[in-house]
């Protein structure tokens, strides 16, 4: 499908082929399309282009998991020249156009999620650069959702050590993951999980998360701990898993019963050694930015913040 408006082409890329076009924006998902593509993470009748004159000025694509027919995130929207007077226009008829061509009739569209430098805010140009894309957003009804940190540790940090005030063991089924998270859920500091408690009740959103993103992850389960004190009363559960990119601590909790104990520390102990155990070349992980005592948690154990994440959604 291409369509012209004005001076403007709109198009979604025809396929491999034209990935070096795509990627003339710079970004650093650019180095995972190519893979993104064979594994199907993503199509190219998702990837789309504004060019004037054969010079591209804008582009948007989704991403989605492997065999989904449909799209789950967008996650790339770019606009060259920001000093362009019409850039924020040319943004905004690139989106509508993809999102229509794209996006079943009458569909919320899949959240937006962008990679951002830690001191955005500081940096005039990132600043510009970070807000405009925001606008185009607003402007096709989306609204900040969330503003999350992202969290690396390297191979150099040492594995931060466990008080030994806690036991660690495997889980025993999904039921009991399911029971735990519904607990966890109470009182939660996560954006989403807040949301998602706006819609169903807490066990429905622990099943949801437990069948969606967790049961997508090929790492072994044998790799998931639930911690207990020494009597065998739970106390939390951390999650290490690998998500096709990066190994990652999927999920890190204290039952509201045990919060204030700094248990966290030894979940996260717990979690981030077993990882560093499979030689892995980074551990990854996510908070919400207004998650103070988690992205504390983070810090202790030798994670640093180098990006931000920005979630937007529609209504």
């Amino acid at each position: 499908m291409t369509v012209e408006q004005n001076d403007l082409i709109m198009r979604p890329i025809s396929g491999r082929e034209e990935l070096r076009l795509f990627s003339r924006l710079p970004y650093a998902l650019n180095e995972e399309l190519a893979d993104d593509l064979a594994a199907g993470r993503r199509r190219p009748e998702w990837m789309w282009v504004a060019l004037r004159g054969g010079h591209l000025v804008a582009r948007a694509a989704w991403w989605s998991r492997p065999g989904s027919d449909s799209p789950l995130i967008l996650d790339v929207l770019d606009i060259d020249n920001a000093s362009d007077p019409d850039h924020m226009d040319i943004g905004e008829r690139l989106l509508r156009t993809a999102m229509a061509a794209t996006l079943p009739d009458g569909s919320r569209p899949p959240e937006y999620s962008r990679f951002v430098p830690p001191d955005w805010r500081e940096n005039t140009s990132s600043r510009r650069t970070v807000e405009s894309r925001m606008a185009v957003l607003e402007r096709t009804g989306a609204r900040l959702f969330v503003e999350r940190l992202r969290l690396e540790r390297r191979p150099e940090s040492p594995v931060p050590e466990s008080s030994g005030r806690l036991a660690f063991r495997p889980h025993v089924d999904t039921g009991e993951l399911v029971a735990l998270m519904a607990l966890v859920l109470d009182g939660t500091l996560d954006a989403h999980g807040r949301e998602a408690l706006t819609r169903m009740s807490a066990r429905e959103a622990a099943v949801e998360h437990c069948e969606g993103e967790l049961a997508r992850y090929t790492s072994p389960r044998e790799w998931w701990r639930i911690a207990t004190l020494p009597r065998g009363e739970a106390v939390g559960f951390v999650l290490p898993a690998h998500n096709g990119y990066n190994a990652i601590i999927a999920y890190i909790a204290v039952l509201p019963s045990h919060r204030g104990n700094g248990y966290v520390d030894d979940l996260l102990a717990e979690g981030t050694r077993i990882l560093a155990e499979q030689d892995v070349p980074r551990i990854r992980a996510s908070t919400d930015l207004g998650n103070v005592p988690m992205a504390k948690a983070f810090r202790r154990a030798g994670y640093v913040n180098f990006e931000h994440e920005i979630n937007m959604t529609w209504t």
